[in-house]
């Protein structure tokens, strides 16, 4: 599939000698949902920052739908809309008045319409005389999606789009982000909130300490990495686990009244019905089992302090 956005050896080194992006390549699928994950610091904001032009690299180069970011500035940054994770924007404007001065920004003749359409999408058309001072700060989280969709981009960045928004807000941006996806949009978002990253996206980034660790399709990550737990509540308490069944690599609730069997569901699934047969012929009983899927958050973790 052909990439939007190009990035190639990618460092960039701030005056005070932080390195916060460390030789960084990804390419970016046109039309998917990215989710980039990293924790606090990883540098996720100072890659969106260069790819979107707000800050130069120190070295490598940036394609966004073909336009060096760089040599050919303007025309790279007409393709992306950003939603930032800082609610900053002129609050003595009114909400129809900001968007529609943001799309002029980038060239764009005025169009009511298309300016209208945004805005209802975004339940802010009954808000659209309203002085940006007015709003509440989910709302002001809306004219600033609003803003970033003015102009029509084929690439939309959501820098922590939902951090401290409410439920509603987080479930009409996420239905007005599938109808982009299904309009060719390219959508890349970072999130505290991994179930939104496990539900939304199409492919993962992890980036950690400035370098990207990890890019790989949701769904093959999750097999791939993903660990689940078969959890045996036996009739009666064990003092231990017996030495025969060592080689499963059991734990013990401090009660003695379960037992957890952790595997790799790619490849380990045989080993419950070895399991089992054993339990039978050391005459554990058990009362109920059930299984347990590691989550994305739970794998996040794990790459991450891998690589500390």
């Amino acid at each position: 599939m052909q990439s939007v956005i190009s990035v190639k050896n990618l460092t960039k080194t701030y005056a005070s000698g932080l390195k916060a992006l460390d030789n960084v390549n990804l390419e970016i699928r046109r039309g998917e949902i990215f989710a980039l994950l990293g924790p606090n610091g990883a540098g996720k904001t100072t890659l969106i920052s260069v790819i979107c032009g707000i800050a130069n690299p120190t070295s490598g180069t940036v394609l966004a739908d073909g336009h060096d970011i760089v040599k050919d500035f303007r025309a790279a940054r007409s393709a992306i809309g950003l939603v930032p994770q800082e609610l900053s924007t002129d609050m003595f404007e009114t909400v129809w008045a900001t968007v529609t001065f943001s799309r002029g920004l980038f060239g764009k003749g005025k169009d009511p319409a298309h300016i209208e359409k945004v805005l209802r999408e975004l339940s802010l058309w009954d808000k659209r005389d309203n002085k940006i001072m007015t709003l509440s700060g989910g709302m002001k989280r809306r004219v600033l999606i609003a803003k970033a969709l003015s102009h029509e981009p084929r690439i939309l960045f959501l820098d922590e789009p939902t951090a401290g928004v409410d439920v509603e807000l987080r479930r009409d941006m996420w239905k007005m982000v599938r109808s982009l996806r299904d309009t060719g949009v390219t959508i890349i978002l970072t999130t505290h909130y991994i179930e939104e990253a496990e539900q939304m996206a199409d492919r993962i980034g992890v980036i950690s300490k400035g370098k990207i660790i990890l890019v790989e399709e949701k769904t093959a990550l999750m097999e791939k990495l993903g660990k689940k737990q078969l959890i045996l509540d036996v009739q009666h308490p064990l003092e231990r686990v017996p030495e025969a069944l060592a080689p499963y690599g059991l734990e013990r609730s401090d009660d003695g009244l379960q037992l957890i069997f952790t595997f790799h569901a790619a490849h380990d699934r045989s080993k419950i019905a070895a399991l089992l047969r054993e339990l039978a012929e050391l005459g554990i009983d058990f009362t109920d089992l059930q299984t347990r899927e590691s989550s994305l958050e739970d794998i996040f973790v794990s790459l991450v302090s891998e690589r500390s």
